[in-house]
C-alpha cells in the first residue's frame, strides 16, 4: 500500500463520439467510482466552446459531483478567474460548502479556458480582467471568503453568506513558475500542472512555492500537488495505444489551434502519418510527459514524481477517446496502490 495520495482532475471529455452533453453524465459515473475506490479529490475543469471537452461550469460539475459521492473531497480545477468577479466566485462556493462542509475545495487559475471569442463573450458586455490583476483577484477571493479584507480595502463592509459555515480552501494552478510564489506569498494552496505542455518544469517550482509561503486563513502551511497526465491498462503497448486520442488532440489544438473532438486510436494511427515531421516530434514528445504502463509501472512512476518534487498527493488526468478503459484506468490504479 503506498503513502502517497492521489486525486482526479477531470476535464469531462466527450466519449466515443457521444452528444456534447454525455460527458457530464460521464463525469459524475466516474466520480462515484474514484469515490468508492479510494481516492483523495476530485476536481472538475472549465472549458468555453471547446469540442471534445463538455464542460464550462466547474461550479455546476462541483455541486452534482459532490450531491453524487458520499466521502471524496470536490473541487475545481479550476475556475479561470480573470473571467469572473471575486465576490460572486466565493459566494458560489460557499453555497457548496454550506451544502457539502468539509469536501469542497476551490481551484482557481487565469488562463481563457476557451476560444478568444468565447472568451469575450463571457464577460461582455464588460472585459475579461487583465491578467495582472490576477494575484489581486485571488486575495480578494481568500479575504471575501472569510470577510476579512483589511479596512482600507474598497469592499470591506461587502459580505459573504452564508456567514455560518466555513470556507474552502483556495488553491492556485499552474503549468509553469508564473503563479508558484505568488500562490506562497498569499497563503493559496498550489498545483503544478506537468500535463499542459512539453516545456521544463523543475523541481525547485515547488521549493520556491514552499519557501514563499506564509500562512493565512486560507492555509496554516504549504500545500502543494503536481498534475499528470497517466493511463495504465494491461500491457504498456494497449497504454500509449489508448493515450494517442488526446495526444494527438493536443497536436492540433496547440500547434495549430484546431479543437477536434476526440478520434479513436485507429483512426489516429493513420492521421499521425499525415502529419509534418515536426508535429509528429510534438506528438511524441508530449507522449513521453504522459505516464503509460501497466498498474505497477504506474505506481513506480506515480512515486518517483512525488518524490521529484517533494509532494505527497499526485492528481491525474485521463483522456480517452472511449469511456470504458478510462474508468478501467483509475480501477486498476487504485487497485494497485491499495487506496
Amino acid at each position: 500500500m503506498t503513502s502517497l495520495k492521489l486525486s482526479v482532475l477531470d476535464q469531462s471529455p466527450v466519449h466515443d463520439q457521444s452528444p456534447e452533453s454525455s460527458g457530464l453524465f460521464t463525469t459524475i459515473e466516474l466520480a462515484k467510482q474514484c469515490d468508492q475506490s479510494g481516492y483523495h479529490r476530485y476536481w472538475v475543469a472549465e472549458h468555453h466552446d471547446t469540442p471534445g471537452y463538455a464542460s464550462p461550469c466547474p461550479e455546476m460539475m462541483v455541486s452534482n459531483v459532490a450531491h453524487a459521492t458520499r466521502r471524496i473531497r470536490v473541487g475545481s480545477g479550476g475556475v479561470m478567474l480573470p473571467h469572473y468577479s471575486a465576490f460572486k466566485v466565493a459566494e458560489t462556493f460557499k453555497m457548496l460548502e454550506a451544502f457539502h462542509p468539509g469536501r469542497i475545495d476551490l481551484g482557481v487559475g487565469r488562463a481563457p479556458g476557451g476560444n478568444p471569442v468565447s472568451s469575450e463573450a463571457i464577460s461582455a458586455p464588460r472585459q475579461t480582467i487583465p491578467a495582472q490583476y490576477y494575484p489581486q483577484q485571488t486575495r480578494d477571493l481568500i479575504g471575501f471568503l472569510h470577510n476579512n479584507l483589511p479596512p482600507e480595502h474598497p469592499y470591506h463592509n461587502a459580505t459573504v453568506v452564508p456567514r455560518d459555515v466555513g470556507a474552502p480552501g483556495v488553491w492556485m494552478l499552474g503549468s509553469s513558475d508564473g503563479s508558484a510564489e505568488v500562490a506562497g506569498e498569499l497563503g493559496a494552496g498550489f498545483v503544478l500542472a506537468l500535463f499542459i505542455g512539453t516545456h521544463d518544469r523543475p523541481p525547485e517550482i515547488i521549493a520556491r512555492y514552499k519557501n514563499a509561503f506564509k500562512s493565512n486563513d486560507n492555509f496554516d502551511s504549504p500545500r502543494a500537488m503536481v498534475a499528470v497526465a497517466a493511463i495504465c491498462a494491461d500491457t504498456a503497448e494497449e497504454a500509449r495505444w489508448l493515450a494517442s486520442s488526446h495526444t494527438y488532440w493536443k497536436v492540433q489544438a496547440f500547434r495549430h489551434g484546431l479543437r477536434d473532438p476526440l478520434f479513436p486510436p485507429e483512426v489516429v494511427m493513420d492521421k499521425i502519418k499525415q502529419l509534418s515531421p515536426s508535429d509528429q516530434a510534438y506528438y511524441q514528445e508530449t507522449m513521453n510527459t504522459m505516464i503509460l504502463g501497466t498498474p505497477a509501472q504506474c505506481q513506480e512512476k506515480l512515486e518517483t514524481v512525488a518524490n521529484t518534487y517533494d509532494v505527497e498527493e499526485v492528481m491525474i488526468v485521463n483522456v480517452t477517446h472511449s469511456f470504458k478503459p478510462r474508468l478501467n484506468s483509475y480501477k486498476k490504479l487504485a487497485e494497485q496502490c491499495g487506496l
